[in-house]
């Protein structure tokens, strides 16, 4: 058997023995709360600090033993740096990302603890991290796209789409769509009773919450967020031949899946205002949480900035879950959704800038992070990396792409005060009326939140 077949039974055999050691680790499962407590909550006037203590999180136990799965992932890795060798670009992926794993065990079996919002800041980042290549932190980032997507113009066509669908008709029309990129059958929208969200993306299926009904635009988010990306990204690992790893997510590829799952709902002209402030609303919870508000300080923070009651108890609970209802503890993942935007973004423009756009369709290989690319590249070069089968079309035709972060880096130049300032004087006598294509209302605070 020649060095190469043995080198690629060793990948594929590792990678699936990666897979299988991580499938009973569950981060979100593992971390939630009673679905009552919202209701307590707001029964308390909004004064009651959940029971989420050491006690409520041991009496949820894990679908796993802590002491044996770390020795798991740890013998693992001693096999592939035996088998693939210590300096294998693959391998060293491969190795990243059983560390993480590692980290994983003892962020969980630190829920309630001060650990915990140590080990989630390893796995995720603090809010006071600054974006790779860039001297601004999160926070700032954040507080600037809050600032956009809470102007007056965004209020002016801010709109509530009606909620047309059952549960039941939206299973049926989303499937029907997503069988137009996906091979009919790959892809499963089911009905599920036991989410708490409207929907939730896993593996190879989305689930709709049965209880809850969707609009038009509820459905196009569904479609490019958790079809296209997060079931796209997924079925498109499960496809490689050797890397299968690239199947599931540790926390390491978090930022650049939901930065991905943002873009495409920009590029698609499928978000709105009110939901992309939501991410940055993230970012100052976090932030005030990691400075020391506890949960009902956070929640009120997050109500004075605008954010209706419903939304400030999700967002803040999303913050505290696994860490500490007191504060500095808490559960930062919601910063990915910043970060992963910005740096795919920077991705596509700095591969655009140097006459290399032919990476760009790599963030769809599989569940993977900017830094894996260079190697992915590589290896698909060699022949051991597939290239992603379900693409969005402006991926696969990288014309339209171009020309759109083209114009981007070139208008990026303009100095919009001077420009502003001149159309402003031409604005001066217009009456400010919704558009008559638009339906004029409240904030769209209830539409669809599918970001897990």
């Amino acid at each position: 058997m020649s060095q190469r077949r043995i080198y690629l039974d060793n990948l594929k055999s590792l990678s699936d023995q990666l897979i299988a050691a991580q499938a009973p680790i569950r981060i979100l499962d593992s971390i939630k709360w009673p679905p009552q407590w919202r209701q307590r909550f707001f029964d308390s006037d909004m004064r009651w600090l959940p029971n989420a203590d050491t006690d409520y999180y041991q009496s949820q136990p894990l679908n796993f033993q802590p002491a044996a799965k770390q020795e798991e992932f740890k013998a693992l890795k001693q096999s592939i740096k035996r088998k693939l060798g210590k300096h294998d670009p693959l391998g060293k992926l491969l190795t990243t990302t059983t560390d993480q794993y590692i980290q994983v065990v003892d962020m969980l079996q630190a829920r309630g603890k001060p650990e915990f919002g140590r080990c989630s800041v390893e796995l995720y980042g603090s809010a006071r991290d600054h974006l790779f290549g860039d001297k601004r932190t999160l926070l700032e980032v954040g507080e600037q796209l809050c600032a956009i997507f809470s102007q007056p113009a965004a209020q002016h066509i801010a709109f509530a789409q009606p909620k047309l669908y059952d549960a039941s008709e939206s299973v049926a029309l989303l499937q029907k769509r997503l069988n137009r990129y996906f091979t009919k059958g790959e892809l499963k929208v089911i009905l599920s009773d036991g989410i708490v969200s409207d929907a939730a993306a896993g593996g190879d299926s989305i689930k709709m919450n049965s209880r809850a009904r969707f609009s038009e635009r509820d459905l196009r988010v569904l479609e490019v967020h958790e079809g296209w990306v997060h079931v796209g990204t997924t079925l498109n690992g499960r496809r490689q031949p050797y890397a299968s790893w690239l199947s599931v997510g540790s926390p390491r590829i978090a930022a650049i899946q939901e930065g991905l799952a943002l873009l495409m709902e920009t590029l698609t002209f499928s978000s709105f205002p009110f939901r992309a402030r939501r991410v940055s609303d993230r970012v100052s919870a976090i932030h005030v949480a990691q400075e020391g508000a506890d949960f009902v300080e956070t929640f009120h923070h997050l109500r004075d900035r605008g954010l209706p009651d419903a939304d400030a108890y999700t967002t803040t609970q999303r913050v505290f879950r696994g860490g500490m209802v007191t504060g500095r503890s808490v559960f930062t993942k919601d910063l990915s959704y910043v970060k992963g935007f910005v740096e795919n973004v920077n991705f596509i423009r700095s591969a655009i800038g140097a006459g290399l756009p032919e990476l760009i369709p790599m963030l769809f290989a599989g569940k993977i992070t900017l830094e894996d690319i260079p190697v992915l590249y590589e290896a698909y070069l060699e022949g051991i990396v597939e290239p992603p089968r379900y693409l969005p079309d402006m991926f696969r035709d990288l014309n339209g792409l171009y020309v759109w972060f083209g114009f981007s880096n070139g208008l990026s130049l303009v100095d919009m005060k001077r420009v502003q300032k001149h159309y402003l004087k031409t604005f001066d006598q217009i009456t400010p009326v919704c558009p008559l294509e638009m339906a004029p209302g409240q904030t769209p605070e209830g539409d669809l939140d599918p970001l897990p």
